[in-house]
């Protein structure tokens, strides 16, 4: 799994990308299926904007693609809530993709009271 880190509106210090690195590889740990991650950092230059540093993530898998963007007033700040947010997103399409084994209710208690028809017959 590779995390890309680009930036629009700022140099990309060497202290930012291991940053993002340690932040975002802390998800890449919830789920193996995860094939590539793009990260853009980017500052707006108007004066009255509020939250002037923007995270990005556009994290790809196997069964969709999750889109993450916080704002905050500096860039670490925004990471984190990036990070987070992105955890949860990552732990949530888990849960969708793995916990759907497609079986109902229904369908179990049915089997269950033919097995015991079946255990009282025998008897």
């Amino acid at each position: 799994m590779h995390i890309y880190v680009n930036g629009r509106n700022i140099e990309i210090t060497d202290a930012i990308k291991a940053y993002v690195k340690e932040k975002i590889g802390k998800v890449a740990n919830h789920y193996d299926q995860i094939q590539g991650i793009e990260v853009v950092l980017s500052v707006i230059k108007n004066p009255s904007a509020s939250g002037k540093h923007v995270a990005e993530v556009l994290c790809k898998t196997n069964s969709g693609t999750i889109k993450v963007e916080e704002a905050a007033e500096s860039m670490y700040a925004s990471i984190d809530l990036l990070a987070d947010k992105l955890d949860r997103q990552v732990k949530k399409l888990k849960d969708k993709t793995l916990g759907s084994d497609k079986s109902s209710i229904r369908t179990d208690a049915v089997e269950e009271a033919e097995a015991e028809k079946e255990e009282a017959v025998e008897e």
